[in-house]
């Protein structure tokens, strides 16, 4: 998964090395350091024009991350498949209902076997 780029909330100026340093996972300090470097080779003055104008064009970071709702399995597989993918699609529905029905089977089996009524009868004191 991609990091977007965002300027920070969690800032000195405008939060834009902080944001670059979210962005590419380094240390605040290296990308602060790199960026004062920068501005003596290249003279003071082109510098804070583009860390202007970098903080009007990068978006602020928002305040909560938006989650995607899961969707359920069927509609993942089937409703957003292509017409040629339907059949691979459904032989993964098969398949996860084919274990959805050997587990309610394994516990049908533990439920309904003798053991567990006499054990069920003993824990209750009957």
């Amino acid at each position: 998964m991609r990091k977007t780029l965002y300027r920070s909330r969690n800032r000195v100026i405008f939060g834009i090395c902080q944001g670059l340093a979210d962005h590419f996972d380094l240390s605040v300090v290296w990308i602060r350091l790199g960026l004062v470097a920068i501005s003596l080779f290249s003279g003071i003055f082109p510098f804070p024009i583009f860390y202007v104008i970098a903080a009007f064009i990068i978006k602020e970071e928002p305040l909560h991350e938006q989650k995607e709702e899961p969707k359920d399995f069927y509609e993942e597989d089937y409703f957003e498949t292509n017409v040629s993918a339907r059949t691979l699609s459904l032989r993964r529905l098969k398949n996860r209902f084919d274990s959805i029905e050997s587990r309610i089977r394994r516990m049908e089996n533990y439920v309904t076997n003798k053991s567990y009524d006499w054990e069920r009868r003993f824990n209750s004191g009957q």
